[in-house]
């Protein structure tokens, strides 16, 4: 009735971890940020700190905090962990993340006591890449989240946090966590689980440097969007430009028109879509933002999503 389950040698998929298993990841981070609960984005391969080179340097989009990624096709040693150390204070990193074959135990301790003794914004994750098959099946990759920060103890220091956050700061922080949770559990639309107390939300498009938003803005308005960033004003611009021009589909696919933000004197551009909103606004018009939120995000990832990869990767090459 069930057929055999069985591991696969890493090797035998990444010969190599820099020139093979490190590219492969970097390409799926998205998979990586489902297993933690994060949305995130790749900001780079090999990043240098002075004489040494982080595997990857990355990005939570629901929080912007930076996030180093050190991966190993054996199991940890020391010179590992001072390395994963040593990027997280050059990065000044708030979420640091080692990949492995295997964790020794001694290294899993490390990775709980460093979560008890840092701070809220601080976070160590141990996750072991395993490849499996059933039978003659073709493999599958699986990452086992096995050391993470321990909610209770981490909880206890947001509760000390609350006290100081201001009632507008916790107001947003639950709209946002109940933005996400259906999002999340309803549409497949995230992988993110914690809202924050800010007035914006970012989403993963897929797409590094694009990505998909829910925010309050001045005026009393609420704003979903599509936000261009490759870290490049005449990139970002040549996108932003090349979406105008089929600006007729775009708006008959979403069923209104567009505000079409280019934003000449900054760096990035948005393409935006706006409603009455506000957080002190009453429940049940909160609700309604929500559902809008909801309905506008999922019509621009149907829109947008098939269009931005080619020209993302038509403006890496200008």
């Amino acid at each position: 009735m069930f057929g055999e389950l069985s591991n696969v040698s890493l090797r035998e998929i990444w010969p190599h971890e820099a020139s093979d298993f490190t590219p492969w990841l970097a390409e799926n981070i998205e998979e990586l940020g489902k297993s933690l609960g994060m949305d995130l984005e790749l900001i780079e391969q090999e990043a240098s700190v002075g004489d040494f080179s982080l595997d990857i340097l990355a990005k939570d989009l629901g929080s912007s905090k930076s996030v180093i990624i050190e991966n190993q096709l054996t199991q940890t040693d020391h010179d590992h962990l001072g390395k994963l150390l040593t990027y997280a204070a050059g990065f000044d990193a708030s979420i640091v993340i080692w990949v492995s074959e295997s964790i020794r135990e001694e290294h899993r301790q490390a990775m709980d006591w460093l979560n008890q003794r840092t701070d809220n914004e601080t976070s160590f994750f141990g996750v072991v890449v395993e490849v499996i098959k059933i039978d003659n099946s073709k493999p599958a990759f699986n990452f086992k989240l096995v050391a993470s920060p321990n909610e209770w103890q981490k909880n206890k220091k947001r509760q000390a946090q609350r006290a100081s956050t201001s009632t507008k700061g916790e107001k947003y922080q639950n709209y946002f966590q109940s933005l996400i949770d259906t999002l999340r559990d309803s549409h497949r639309f995230t992988s993110a689980k914690a809202g924050q107390p800010q007035n914006w939300y970012s989403f993963s498009s897929g797409v590094s440097g694009l990505t998909y938003g829910a925010n309050f803005s001045q005026g009393g308005k609420a704003r979903a969007e599509l936000y261009i960033d490759l870290g490049d004003q005449e990139k970002n611009k040549y996108v932003f430009d090349q979406l105008l021009n089929q600006k007729e589909k775009i708006e008959s696919d979403l069923g209104e028109e567009v505000s079409w933000e280019r934003l000449d004197n900054k760096r990035a551009s948005r393409l935006a879509l706006y409603t009455d909103g506000a957080i002190d606004d009453s429940d049940s018009d909160l609700e309604r933002v929500k559902n809008w939120h909801i309905e506008k995000l999922l019509k621009i990832k149907a829109s947008l999503g098939g269009k931005i990869g080619s020209l993302a990767k038509s403006a890496a090459s200008m």
